[in-house]
């Protein structure tokens, strides 16, 4: 189960993020995202509030990446299938695709599974990230159909073409691959009809001013998606209202992280991990719905 902090604004979940590693990975594909979510909190000027806790998962306890660097899974796949249920996140790096979609080899049980989970209980919001040509593994399950997605530039028509297969194999929806840093997809609130009633968006008005916005922001929001009328709006949407993230080529990946603590946590403390990592957020595009 997920840990519990104390912030000012009472007891927090701790978000438990699983990070996939296969032969071959690419090492910023799980480094950033590590690094993003290590440095987030609940309350920014409280370092006991750290919103995340980040483990490892591979085939072997030392996972060699195409870099050369060597990283240490915390549990091995047969235990992650065991305790899977347990995370609010699975984030899947790219690097070394070939060899794990030639042999359809983990990470690949591992994502269905995670989709599956989400599927049959949709009381529980969780988040599928990938990152760069990660996104191949999620085409190969058929995890994309029907939604948006990204990949490294390099590979727009290889995941085009994974898709089209999925699609025709399931006789499912096609998949739109944008060009964007990341693509959001299954966002927590429906953007409605009019926006401008939308009570998640603040817009101006034509004097000037701002109509102000009653929207649950970050940790509130997570904390809130257990209740009735988000479970219903999960159960009825595409992966069981599974939050579906996709970002491009490598440093992508600190974009979309970062958009992950903002809408899991607050925009301030996406805002100060940008600022203590010296970094200029780019921001992707959340497809027919919004976070925060």
């Amino acid at each position: 189960m997920s840990a519990v902090v104390d912030s000012s604004d009472g007891p927090t979940e701790t978000i438990k993020v699983l990070i996939t590693l296969h032969p071959g990975f690419d090492l910023l594909d799980a480094v950033c995202p590590l690094e993003v979510l290590t440095y987030a909190q609940h309350n920014i000027k409280d370092p006991a509030t750290k919103a995340f806790e980040c483990s490892f998962v591979g085939a072997s306890t030392a996972m060699t990446s195409a870099q050369g660097a060597t990283l240490k899974a915390d549990m091995d796949y047969e235990d992650a299938h065991e305790d899977l249920e347990d995370f609010d996140v699975l984030i899947v790096p790219g690097g070394g695709t070939t060899e794990v979609l030639k042999n359809e080899s983990e990470p690949l049980g591992l994502i269905k599974k995670f989709a599956d989970i989400q599927e049959k209980n949709p009381s529980k919001e969780r988040t599928l990230l990938s990152v760069c040509t990660g996104s191949l593994f999620l085409a190969k399950q058929g995890l994309l159909q029907g939604l948006a997605a990204t990949t490294h530039p390099d590979y727009y028509t290889r995941l085009e073409i994974l898709c089209s297969e999925s699609a025709t194999r399931d006789l499912s929806e096609r998949t739109d691959v944008m060009e964007e840093r990341y693509v959001v997809n299954n966002a927590r609130f429906d953007l409605g009809e009019n926006l401008d009633e939308n009570p998640y968006i603040v817009r101006k008005r034509p004097d000037g001013t701002r109509r102000k916005s009653i929207a649950r922001k970050g940790s509130n929001a997570w904390k809130e998606s257990k209740r009735r009328e988000s479970i219903i709006r999960r159960a009825s949407m595409p992966l069981g209202g599974m939050r579906l993230i996709t970002a491009g080529g490598v440093t992508s990946g600190l974009d979309a992280s970062l958009y992950l603590v903002a809408s899991m946590v607050s925009h301030e403390s996406a805002e100060e991990v940008a600022r203590i990592l010296q970094y200029t957020w780019v921001k992707g595009v959340t497809v027919d719905a919004i976070d925060v």
